[in-house]
């Protein structure tokens, strides 16, 4: 399946089945009216950087949320999620509703992100001033540098399966990556260096990417905070809407090394 065979609902589709073997329901869950609270539990197609099973992991395609709890946290995220509208969930002042409720059991809110899928019918490779040049894992194999930390992720390099770089003459200047993070679905992930931003070189290499994605017959997808107003900028540029939103809490060890770093 490449891009040419590939439609915008077969995306949704494989990408509806990986948030349910991510989240242990089912595709249609996320489609319904009504909220629905699961166990969570590890799952051999789950994509492979998440910490399975989850304490409490809150899924939502617009239309209700799925949340994926630990038993000793079932009752307290039931009872947020349905005092509150769908959206709100996802922001203060509620969300701090759920952060005190956690507390209690020695976790917190940590992680926040939007997720996005390439729409067909905007997806197109972008210009570029610059020379583009496709990279496998031997092209990249030595990139593995702080510059190019987004593109790249130095603790799962055998996921990183093919990049497309910006070059102005021998010198690489922007990249963009992707995982195959699981069987179905490649995340990107872009880095330009400073002095050459704001010349639509990270919106060219992510849709250049996101294209040769989808000839492998894999969808691209694209994860950003929503406070990170470049970052979606890009994704919207780049032919990439809205898809998905995510919220997951950890231990309070945990949140409170990460905020130390």
């Amino acid at each position: 399946m490449n891009k040419e065979m590939m439609t915008n609902k077969e995306i949704m589709d494989i990408a509806l089945q990986q948030s349910a073997w991510d989240c242990n329901c089912d595709p249609e869950d996320f489609m319904a009216e009504k909220n629905k609270v699961v166990l969570s539990q590890k799952h051999e197609n789950a994509r492979v950087y998440l910490p399975l099973p989850f304490e409490c992991d809150l899924v939502s395609y617009g239309n209700n949320i799925v949340a994926q709890v630990s038993e000793r946290l079932r009752a307290v995220v039931a009872s947020y999620i349905e005092k509150y509208p769908v959206e709100h969930c996802f922001e203060t002042p509620n969300m701090q509703v759920l952060n005190d409720g956690l507390q209690k059991y020695g976790m917190k809110i940590c992680y926040m992100a939007e997720y996005f899928l390439p729409d067909l019918t905007c997806l197109k490779s972008l210009p570029c001033e610059y020379e583009l040049r496709i990279l496998h894992q031997s092209d990249f194999e030595n990139l593995y540098v702080k510059e190019w930390s987004n593109a790249l992720c130095e603790n799962r390099k055998e996921k990183d399966v093919l990049a497309v770089g910006a070059y102005d003459g021998e010198k690489l200047i922007g990249l963009a990556g992707c995982s195959a993070d699981c069987e179905t679905m490649y995340q990107i992930g872009v880095d330009v260096l400073p002095e050459y931003r704001r010349k639509g070189i990270a919106a060219a290499l992510t849709s250049h990417l996101a294209i040769e994605t989808l000839k492998l017959g894999k969808v691209p997808f694209y994860c950003a905070a929503w406070s990170n107003i470049k970052s979606v900028r890009n994704a919207i540029k780049s032919g990439f809407r809205p898809a998905w939103i995510e919220m997951t809490a950890h231990t309070c060890e945990f949140v409170d090394q990460t905020n130390q770093l």
